[in-house]
């Protein structure tokens, strides 16, 4: 975008015909001028041409303009600095307020149906620090005790019953690996949210949320970026505490914003509130009845036979034999 206070030409003589272009707010349309703006430097209005080694570099923040030097970024700054953060700004929202299309956890990697976030409904392979759902658990250990054989990972076939020492070189070996899932402590919680973990991400914004967490220390900047990069990576518990946070703030706006996204991803807290809002006459009948069945799929995208009959067995029922 070209800056409003920015009413020049630039004169560019073209390489092998002679001729002299002019580029300016007059002299093309917005659109049209916005384009040339990103082939040329926002500040001298250099082109840029490979057979002369020009390359432009976009502004790190708002990704709108381009600039061939150091220098030149640095001389336009004061005329792109508020439109550079509005900018921003505006981009952080669209990614942070857009319904992703899963979870963070992803699907079950045997059955391949979405994973529950209830987290009492999956199970963490210590071998290779999969997320593989109980139903799947379940049905591979019938089959073993049925067939008489060596339990064994449902994923990665690894023996199932490891040593302490066993247990420990393999999860040594995935962190070594850069595995998020092992990377369980302050610094490797960082070290695995700089490789885009959200569950990393989520748990260090509740750190640095909490001041009675001695390790993060309270900062709440960093509380609200933690939590926001989880959020745009899936994960429903992130959001609904972002929207908490609108609240306590009084940006109702945005915290029904993220309360409806969380609740479609199938989070009952957020429903929960999705329904307040609505009593309450901060939510639509409409957005409240949009959230509802979006938040009904969710949970239903989660269930199979299998997951079924692993719930029964936990009400004390023993799951039916299959043919």
């Amino acid at each position: 975008l070209i800056h409003s206070s920015v009413h020049r030409c630039v004169l560019l003589m073209q390489r092998g015909h002679g001729a002299v272009q002019c580029y300016s707010m007059s002299c093309a349309g917005g659109e049209e001028a916005a384009d040339m703006m990103m082939c040329r430097c926002a500040s001298c209005g250099v082109a840029e041409d490979g057979n002369i080694n020009i390359k432009l570099k976009k502004c790190n923040a708002c990704h709108s303009v381009r600039y061939c030097s150091v220098e030149c970024q640095k001389e336009h700054r004061p005329q792109h600095k508020a439109e550079c953060k509005k900018r921003a700004a505006d981009m952080r929202d669209e990614s942070l307020f857009k319904q992703p299309e899963s979870s963070h956890l992803g699907d079950c990697q045997i059955c391949c149906l979405p994973l529950s976030i209830d987290h009492k409904k999956t199970s963490l392979s210590a071998c290779c620090t999969k997320m593989i759902c109980n139903g799947c658990l379940m049905f591979n250990l019938i089959r073993e005790r049925k067939e008489k054989l060596e339990p064994k990972c449902v994923f990665c076939r690894k023996k199932s019953f490891l040593t302490g020492k066993e247990s420990e070189l393999l999860f040594n070996k995935r962190i070594e690996a850069n595995d998020p899932i092992a990377l369980g402590t302050m610094e490797y919680l960082t070290k695995a949210a700089k490789l885009g973990d959200a569950e990393s991400h989520y748990q260090l914004g509740m750190m640095y949320g909490n001041r009675l967490h001695l390790s993060a220390g309270k900062d709440m900047k960093k509380a609200r970026y933690h939590l926001e990069e989880a959020a745009i990576a899936g994960h429903p518990e992130a959001r609904l505490q972002l929207g908490i946070v609108e609240v306590e703030n009084k940006r109702m706006d945005r915290a029904v914003k993220h309360f409806i996204i969380a609740a479609s991803s199938g989070e009952t807290e957020s429903m929960k509130m999705v329904k307040k809002g609505y009593e309450s006459g901060g939510v639509s009948k409409e957005e409240f009845a949009t959230a509802l069945r979006a938040h009904q799929a969710a949970i239903e995208a989660t269930k199979s036979p299998q997951r079924d009959e692993w719930e029964k067995s936990q009400q004390g029922n023993v799951p039916s034999k299959r043919k």
